[in-house]
């Protein structure tokens, strides 16, 4: 079942406004009414963290709004994959995934639309949430016996952190053990082919390039 329109414009609204108890409500709301979870995250959770993100680009959203939108988010999140859980949609889980906002950055809208569209997908997200130090990403995935590292940095003051933790992987010698992969605004294809990790420009293409990385047909 796709989201009706009333319960879409809604819930747009509540996410864009970071509106955390609107959003939970509305959510839950939808999940009793019998949308499809998959369809909340895809038709709206998606759309409208996409617009925040470019309303903050362009300088008409700032920083709390920006941490706001992210936190409705994740509350409509943990509901969602929990519904996701108890369909029976994603039983068999597909590979295990650390996945962090690199040393110094904030900003994690991003990297929550992939936590989300990553776990509704089947694979176990081992979320380690923001200023994620290389040495932290290399414990999470060595403690959780992760097969993809996934680092996301928005600023472009924050990627050098994403190679540090690219080479710290490789003093280790660590290098082919995890799969290593890095999105969000500042990092491009060429960059992220040039240090050694693997990258996707949106949240749809993170999915299939955790799936590719497993070994998984992708459609």
């Amino acid at each position: 079942m796709s989201v009706p329109e009333p319960i879409h414009q809604r819930l747009t609204e509540a996410f864009i406004e970071g509106d955390e108890e609107a959003a939970e409500a509305i959510t839950l709301e939808a999940l009793e009414a019998g949308v499809d979870p998959l369809a909340i995250i895809s038709e709206v959770m998606v759309p409208a963290l996409t617009e925040v993100g470019n309303r903050f680009q362009t300088g008409e959203y700032f920083l709390p709004e920006l941490l706001m939108a992210g936190e409705a988010a994740e509350v409509a999140s943990k509901h969602l994959e929990a519904a996701i859980a108890a369909s029976g949609q994603a039983n068999e889980k597909l590979g295990t995934v650390v996945m962090g906002t690199v040393e110094g950055d904030v900003h994690d809208i991003g990297k929550n639309i992939v936590v989300t569209m990553l776990r509704a997908h089947g694979f176990k997200v081992i979320d380690l949430g923001r200023r994620v130090s290389p040495s932290a990403f290399v414990d999470a995935a060595q403690q959780n016996d992760a097969d993809i590292v996934a680092m996301s940095s928005l600023m472009t003051t924050t990627r050098p952190a994403v190679q540090s933790t690219v080479n710290l992987f490789s003093e280790l010698g660590l290098e082919g053990k995890y799969k290593l992969i890095a999105g969000g605004g500042s990092v491009t294809g060429d960059w992220a082919k040039e240090i050694g990790a693997g990258y996707s420009e949106d949240a749809a293409g993170a999915v299939e390039l955790c799936k590719r990385l497993m070994g998984i047909p992708v459609s």
